[in-house]
């Protein structure tokens, strides 16, 4: 299974995530198979190729639920589902 979520980079307290799909076997900081976008929560920067997101969830990719909520912000609420595992 293919997922959309976070792969997280920066120094010790100071995180900030790339917007990624891999596969859900791997782990968290590994190879991802596109890098999507970036978030950055301590300035709330947030940049999304949301045509790529779109394609990727018509090809069976899920979001994870941080990611979702990220769509949505990016998005102003349009049609962005998750589900929970």
């Amino acid at each position: 299974m293919v997922k959309i979520r976070l792969k997280r980079g920066g120094a010790p307290k100071k995180p900030h995530y790339r917007i990624v799909v891999v596969d859900s076997r791997s782990r968290r900081d590994g190879m991802p198979i596109e890098e999507l976008g970036f978030y950055n929560p301590h300035s709330d920067q947030l940049q999304v190729n949301k045509e790529a997101v779109e394609k990727w969830t018509k090809t069976g990719a899920q979001l994870s639920l941080r990611v979702a909520s990220l769509m949505k912000k990016a998005n102003g609420a349009n049609t962005v589902t998750a589900q929970a595992h």
